[in-house]
């Protein structure tokens, strides 16, 4: 082939243009495949991030009818530990007090299906939050001057009487301890106060209020059972 011709030839070569496919093929095999495009990218974290708030907060509503030997029974007791962090020293009695009833409520319940296996779990969990009821009510320095506030820890040291009466039918057991011995005498004492507080409101005889009297001499040397036995004399 002729030197002119050669060059011709190479001249030709330069016009002829790829096909856009071989290109990106081309492309792809050295450099890797593009990314394909996505409209908002930066919506992908956050929208990940949504649906695990969304997720972890139906796993704790599902977990409030849950029982101990649950799976989500775990979810249900770090939605009551995140609860209890914004509760006051004051209300930390009462607020005890209904995680004790929960416990017995849920012992209940699982003796009435006679689901043994979890019986053990469950008669933890109650002992647990027994013991720190009773911590909760010994650090209670004073009655609260609250009315209503005492009239709420009565109420649920009542309610805890019942629901144990409730296990023990359910399992054929009795349930004693200090802990109770200790609630019942926080009862007493409120129920007490509250009558004292009561009665100081009202105008009384000379009789009643020398039975006035004898209640707070009874309450000051602890004998709350006794001084809520003078409520009858009262009424006569």
């Amino acid at each position: 082939m002729k030197e002119k011709e050669l060059i011709s030839q190479l001249q030709q070569l330069r016009q002829i243009e790829p096909s856009k496919d071989w290109v990106i093929s081309t492309k792809n095999q050295v450099l890797g495949e593009s990314p394909k495009f996505t409209l908002f990218p930066y919506l992908k974290p956050a929208f990940a991030g949504l649906v695990s708030v969304f997720v972890l907060f139906g796993l704790f509503s599902f977990a409030q009818s849950s029982v101990p030997g649950d799976f989500l029974y775990t979810f249900k007791k770090i939605a009551e530990k995140g609860q209890a962090v914004f509760v006051s020293e004051q209300e930390k009695p009462q607020t005890s007090l209904e995680l004790a009833n929960k416990r017995l409520e849920e012992l209940t319940k699982i003796a009435e299906a006679n689901q043994v296996k979890k019986l053990t779990p469950a008669i933890n969990e109650f002992q647990a939050s027994l013991s720190e009821a009773a911590r909760s009510l010994s650090r209670m320095e004073a009655t609260s001057s609250d009315p209503v506030a005492n009239k709420k820890l009565v109420e649920e040291v009542k309610k805890l009487d019942k629901n144990k009466q409730l296990v023990e039918e359910a399992l054929g057991v009795v349930f004693g301890g200090q802990e109770f011995d200790e609630f019942r005498e926080v009862r007493e004492k409120l129920e007490v106060n509250l009558v004292i507080d009561d009665l100081e409101t009202r105008t009384l005889n000379e009789e009643q209020a020398e039975i006035l009297n004898r209640m707070k001499e009874l309450v000051e040397e602890g004998k709350y059972s006794e001084a809520l036995g003078l409520l009858g004399e009262l009424n006569q």
